[in-house]
């Protein structure tokens, strides 16, 4: 193992801890941030909607970008602007500077999602074995961070304005000393004119099929992520520090699952993980709406995590390995994840004005037996993780 193959792995996995940690401190303190400027909840569901929509257009724009320059190039740029952006919706002093500051905050993070997933690819085959559920588990990391850090701020005192701008300008230095530690995908990864001019047809089948699986897994997150202490609290009488308690404890189901996930894909492989995911995601996601009470529902929020929280980095290095150019996939891929991640939430209101929201919250069980019926779908043999890339030039030291 050479030192630049570790630094790769530790770099990629440091990227994921800070796009979590970012991400999360924005959302946590935004019942500061309406205070901060009197925002209603409308405005506030307008705001998020443009950070959402700005990362989702620059997903959906990456293929071509991933597969020109690669995502060592992406990430050097892209890193640094999204600690730039979350700076700006801590500066924004008003409204409408505000909803320009989240879209950009959105798009720059939406190159650098896409990006750190190819990266965790191109390092994921370097080694020779599965790694992406650990570089996942940096995301869990970083948004558990995020809401401790929060809590401790809210402690202190700190304004919305103050916390932000602190983890922004601890973040830029990082992510830039970071943009020396990325893997350099080989010349057919980094694109070549042939490259480029193949990625604009039509991907395989198969990496719009791991989107499908993407969109529900990322529906499941957002239902829970926007949903879940609103159904604690009005359906099954809460207090609201309990009702609180859904979401971190979701998290940490999914973190325990995604420090496990890898070793478990080596003996079970994608489909048989996806399956069984799928079914633990659908009868956890019942449990939770038929608990008699709400700590029931609390403690199955934890069996809901450990269920979903594989699908997403699986399906990511899954559609790594489908074409010669890791980017692309991963950038299609990703982009039909983020939109079950926006419509998910959307869904689920209009059904629980139509009917109840525990009623609307059953999408919860269809989505987890479509993620079980579709992964059916997949080959039964994947493509081996594995072939170690030629990338790495250093001279080989001992192990450690």
């Amino acid at each position: 193992m050479t030192r630049e193959l570790r630094s790769a792995r530790y770099g990629a996995v440091l990227t994921f801890v800070l796009a979590g940690l970012m991400v999360g401190t924005m959302t946590v303190r935004i019942p500061a941030l309406t205070d901060k400027l009197g925002l209603s909840e409308a405005t506030v569901g307008t705001i998020l909607l443009a950070w959402g929509l700005g990362a989702l257009v620059t997903m959906q724009s990456m293929r071509r970008v991933m597969a020109r320059v690669g995502s060592r190039a992406v990430l050097r740029a892209g890193g640094p602007l999204t600690a730039l952006g979350l700076l700006g919706v801590a500066l924004a002093p008003d409204l409408p500077l505000l909803l320009v500051a989240a879209a950009l905050f959105g798009m720059a993070f939406g190159t650098v999602d896409v990006a750190m997933n190819a990266q965790g690819s191109a390092v994921e085959q370097a080694y020779g074995r599965p790694l992406m559920n650990g570089m996942h588990a940096g995301w869990c990391v970083g948004a558990i961070g995020a809401g401790g850090l929060g809590s401790l701020a809210i402690a202190a005192g700190l304004p919305f304005t103050v916390h932000v701008t602190l983890i922004a300008l601890v973040s830029l230095p990082v992510l830039v000393l970071l943009g020396r530690t990325y893997l350099p995908e080989p010349p057919a990864a980094a694109g070549t004119a042939g490259t480029v001019a193949g990625e604009r047809r039509r991907l395989p089948a198969i990496v719009y099929l791991l989107g499908a699986i993407m969109f529900f897994a990322f529906m499941v997150e957002g239902t829970i992520a926007d949903w879940n202490g609103l159904y604690m609290r009005d359906e099954l009488g809460a207090p609201e520090a309990l009702a609180a308690l859904g979401y971190p404890v979701f998290e940490l189901g999914m973190l325990i699952a995604r420090l496990t996930g890898d070793r478990l894909r080596v003996r079970f492989g994608v489909r048989g993980m996806l399956t069984v995911s799928g079914v633990a995601t659908a009868g956890f996601f019942a449990v939770v709406l038929l608990a008699p009470a709400a700590t029931v529902a609390v403690s199955a929020m934890f069996f809901v995590g450990l269920g979903v929280a594989t699908i997403s980095p699986l399906t990511l290095s899954l559609a790594g390995t489908a074409t010669a150019t890791p980017g692309p996939a991963i950038a299609q891929a990703g982009a039909m994840g983020y939109a079950g991640l926006l419509l998910g939430p959307v869904v689920i209101g209009f059904l629980s004005d139509a009917t109840s929201l525990r009623t609307a919250l059953g999408i919860g069980v269809v989505l987890g037996l479509l993620i079980a019926l579709s992964a059916r779908l997949l080959p039964r043999h994947e493509p081996a993780t594995v072939s170690p890339l030629p990338v790495v030039r250093e001279p080989v030291e001992a192990a450690a």
